[in-house]
This record gives structure tokens, sequence and C-alpha cells, in this order.
């Protein structure tokens, strides 16, 4: 995408901005979640911390990433958490957590699609991404990897809106459904926001992310009303903070309703 580009879109909820054309791979009681073998247990220490993590380094170096407010994760290393983010750049949003919660690393809860891609689709499984589960035996191994990674202290990152937007500086509404996890877990939340300004010398927009939190369940209520709670918090979290953004690299227009 280029600047000015207009998007015009219908749903904010079920709108697909980018289709990759990708046959998604079915998730059933075959997938792996989390892998064993030593041998690919190493590789993926390899091509994640060794090669990846310095590109992504110099990329959002190169880029003029910002992350502020990332030094309240720290206190949380010796315990897994969640955060959820709003999904606007594809590159960033999948590497910059894995400079942002060093030294632990993210897990990231996905569509299939991303781990259905030829040869790259074997690197994000390698690197962190946990595909939702199409069948109920997977649901089930879906539910062993959490209960593994969260006791192993690893962040747990939730794209809530789901669809990748390319650079849009507000929030889209999503539901309470993810927000099981947390409340599961009883585990703190975290936000982490994009948004987007103008560069002196490009129009390209700089990028600033907001870390905040952390935000609990309420014990007070039951397990429904505890999502909806903290779905709420989130969400107006994400929403306060996207307001920072400054500069609207493409601009989306909500088609009329006939």
């Amino acid at each position: 995408m280029k600047h000015g580009d207009i998007i015009y879109y219908e749903d904010e909820l079920n709108d697909e901005i980018i289709d990759f054309h990708i046959k998604k791979k079915k998730i059933d009681d075959k997938y792996k979640f989390l892998h064993k073998n030593l041998f690919y247990r190493l590789w993926s220490f390899i091509t994640y911390r060794l090669i990846a993590t310095p590109i992504v380094w110099l990329y959002l170096k190169f880029h003029h990433v910002k992350v502020k407010n990332k030094k309240i994760l720290k206190k949380y290393k010796k315990t897994g958490y969640f955060i959820y983010a709003n999904h606007t750049n594809q590159f960033i949003d999948g590497f910059c957590p894995t400079l942002t919660c060093f030294p632990k690393k993210p897990y990231i809860i996905v569509n299939s699609d991303n781990v259905s891609m030829p040869i790259w689709g074997h690197f994000t499984r390698m690197w962190g991404a946990l595909p939702l589960p199409d069948t109920l035996e997977a649901a089930k191994n879906f539910s062993k990897a959490l209960d593994e990674l969260i006791n192993k202290n690893h962040p747990i990152l939730i794209y809530p809106e789901a669809h990748l937007w390319p650079y849009y500086t507000k929030i889209r509404p999503f539901s309470s459904k993810s927000f099981r996890y947390p409340v599961k877990y009883d585990k703190p939340t975290f936000t982490f926001t994009t948004t987007y300004h103008k560069r002196r010398f490009s129009k390209k927009p700089r990028v600033e992310i907001f870390v905040d939190g952390p935000f609990y369940a309420d014990h007070s209520l039951d397990n429904k009303a505890r999502q909806e709670k903290l779905r709420n918090d989130v969400y107006e979290n994400l929403v306060a903070h996207a307001k920072n953004s400054s500069y609207e690299y493409v601009k989306y227009i909500k088609k009329e309703q006939k």
C-alpha cells in the first residue's frame, strides 16, 4: 500500500482488507502445537534468536519504531501474561513482541493462514504461531499447549480484531471471546497499541507502540462477566492510546448502507 490509498469497507468485524490467497490448513488432531524434538527446537532457537531477532532489531531501528513504557513488563518476566494489540502492520505486529518481551519468547494466537504458507508457514510455527483449532480434538491439544506455555511463563499475544487492516489508526470492535484465556489462567493482561505519525522526510509513517497495564479479571463477577469487563477495560485503553495517532497514511471510508 502507498500513501493516499483509499480503502472502502462495510464491516469492521469481518472485512478482509488483504487476501493472501492461501489455502488454509485444517488444524485438526494431527497438528502439533508444540514440538518436543530436540533438533526441531535447536533449529527453532537458531533461526529465531540468532537470525530473526537481529534482523527484527535492525528493521525496527531503521524504520524508527519506538516502544513506549515497555519497562512495565520487566517485573512480570517470572509469570505468564497476555497481550492484546491492534492489528495494523504485518511485519511489526508479528515481530516487534520478539524484542519487547525479551528474554521471554512470546507466542501468538493466529488464524490458520499464518501457518499455511509454503515454507514461511514452517518458520511462523517455529517462531511462536499458535493457530486456532478447527476440531474438538485439536481444541484439547491447543488447550494443553497453552497450559504448558503459561506454566513456563511465556507471554501470549492476541490480536482480537482478527483481521489485518494496514495502517488503520482506530480500534475496531471485537468480542469478549478471547478474554476467556486470561480469566481462565488468572494472569495479568497488557495492551500494545500501534500508532502512526508523520516523518519529516518521508511519506511512510513513523510508528510508536504504547505498552500499558496490567489489567486483571474482576473476581467479584462470574466468569462471563469477568470476560466482558476485561474486554471493555482493554478496548477502552486501546481506544485511548490510538487517539495518539497523528498521521493517516491510508484512508479508510465506510461504505454507505443502502
